[in-house]
């Protein structure tokens, strides 16, 4: 007859090792579903091309919301929506087409900032180059209806600056080029009678100097040289100042072109050829404010419900392109981890959540909106994995020695995940110094309220000649410019990693987080 003493302890003996065993089936799960299962690929698919460029205050970044609370719930996760904050108008962009009409007329390859004007249906006109001084305006003043304007400047992304600094800057430049016309007047008198060589001053250049001179005059609309690839941002000056309402919107298009066939055009406007532009441009806007929102998905914790890993990432994109890099790469990989994890059975010791959040290209505004609602949250959260970059693969992780060997044993699955693909832990040289202000990314924000945000190395190893500053906010940022292995890795790799910091038996220590 077996002992009872002996028989409870080994059934306590067997009850111990149930989380252990369940444990090492999920991340089996997780494995199997990340090598054949993997859906990173659809959910980028869905989010780029079917809703397109998610711009905080369209319908694009709308949509894509709600379709990531109907794909959480779905897999069984809490969702919620936090408002994060609003924009004073929306913005919907349509389709858009040029063309150059000559003999030897060409397609116009362009775009046009975010918040900025269309086209009132397809518009032809000549061209002109901008006037920089009083008398060259009056000279023109005529000329300057029904023609488009060629403007100084190269494009950085933003459009024609119409806030009241801007004004100001425009008044002192005008004021400016009065004196060296004055100027120049009395050196031509000069070389004229006494036979002098002197030459004439520069005029001050600031694109679109006589802007509101010239929209009164009837411009169809303004052209600026662009680099390509073509970036096309935000009217940042206009949203940020409170300037920007319904009332005031802009009403004339402003067009970054190409830069070779600005020059080109700008030639034959000096040559004074006869040809003309041709735009159709659908840019259209929504009464606001228009109000955006986080998006939090939730996994609760077993044992330590109010303990916090988070995977996150931001939903928004410019919407020139449509945001199949920045921020798909993050957006894409958080939800698939989401899903492997959701499938694969796990009870987490310590609440997962997938955050998704707003605004970040206008300023890490979902970011700081969440940290300022759950200030009681940030010391209870052991690691903020943030993916904010480029297609490639985690390839390992830099941690604290206080936090290497758990980060050994969390980070031991991923090995199995792709034979061939590298990963090592490695302990940091020194602290990071704590940041006092947010930089670039999401993490950033909580880095300053000291939240350990560790996340993986990164490497092309396999040599796909990936480019960030290609895509980079320009007109290249496509599902196109993914790389579907390195993708179904990443996710696999994130959820791996956060339900191993989930799991630990004790919280992520913070020894030498930071250097205070």
């Amino acid at each position: 007859m077996i002992n009872n003493r002996l028989l409870l302890s080994f059934v306590g003996f067997c009850m111990a090792l149930l989380p252990l065993y369940a444990q090492e089936k999920a991340i089996e799960k997780i494995i199997q579903t990340g090598q054949t299962d993997n859906r990173v690929m659809h959910h980028l698919d869905i989010l780029t091309n079917r809703f397109g460029g998610r711009l905080v205050g369209s319908g694009a970044f709308e949509d894509a919301t709600q379709w990531m609370v109907r794909e959480y719930k779905s897999w069984g996760l809490d969702v919620k929506l936090e408002e994060a904050g609003s924009v004073p108008v929306g913005f919907n962009r349509g389709p858009w087409s040029g063309r150059m009409l000559s003999d030897n007329g060409m397609i116009l390859h362009f775009a046009t900032p975010s918040f900025t004007s269309g086209t009132k249906g397809l518009q032809r006109g000549h061209v002109l180059i901008e006037p920089k001084t009083q008398d060259e305006f009056k000279h023109m003043k005529g000329a300057l209806n029904g023609a488009w304007v060629l403007i100084s400047g190269k494009n950085d992304g933003f459009p024609i600056d119409r806030s009241h600094s801007g004004d100001s800057i425009r008044a002192i430049i005008k004021a400016e080029n009065e004196k060296i016309t004055t100027e120049n007047r009395e050196r031509m008198l000069r070389n004229r009678t006494n036979r002098e060589n002197n030459e004439m001053l520069p005029y001050r250049e600031f694109p679109a100097l006589f802007y509101h001179e010239m929209c009164e005059a009837g411009v169809l609309g303004f052209i600026q040289s662009s680099p390509v690839p073509i970036r096309a941002l935000y009217d940042r000056k206009m949203i940020d100042s409170g300037e920007l309402t319904f009332d005031n919107l802009p009403d004339k298009p402003d067009i970054k072109l190409d830069e070779h066939q600005f020059a080109l055009i700008e030639q034959m406007t000096k040559e004074r050829r006869e040809f003309l532009l041709e735009f159709d441009i659908r840019n259209h806007f929504r009464i606001g404010p228009v109000k955006y929102h986080n998006l939090v998905a939730s996994i609760k914790g077993s044992k330590y419900p109010d303990e916090y890993v988070i995977v996150s990432a931001h939903l928004d994109a410019y919407d020139v392109a449509t945001g199949g890099i920045d921020c798909g790469t993050g957006i894409g990989p958080m939800m698939e981890a989401a899903r492997m994890i959701a499938l694969s059975g796990a009870k987490p010791k310590r609440t997962i959540l997938f955050i998704a959040f707003a605004a970040e290209e206008f300023g890490l505004l979902g970011a700081k909106a969440f940290v300022k609602a759950h200030p009681d949250m940030l010391p209870k959260i052991a690691n903020l994995f943030n993916r904010d970059g480029g297609p490639l693969p985690p390839v390992g992780i830099t941690v604290p020695p206080a936090m290497y060997d758990d980060f050994v044993e969390i980070c031991e699955p991923i090995k199995k995940i792709r034979p061939g693909y590298p990963f090592e832990v490695k302990k940091q040289e020194k602290p990071t110094p704590r940041p006092k202000v947010p930089s670039s990314h999401d993490g950033s924000v909580f880095a300053v309220e000291g939240v350990p945000i560790f996340n993986f190395t990164t490497e092309d190893f396999k040599g796909y000649n990936f480019n960030y500053g290609e895509i980079w906010h320009t007109e290249r940022d496509l599902y196109t410019k993914n790389i579907p292995e390195y993708q179904e890795h990443t996710a696999t790799c994130i959820a791996l990693a956060a339900l191993g910091v989930a799991n630990l038996n004790h919280q992520l220590s913070r020894e030498q987080a930071y250097a205070e």
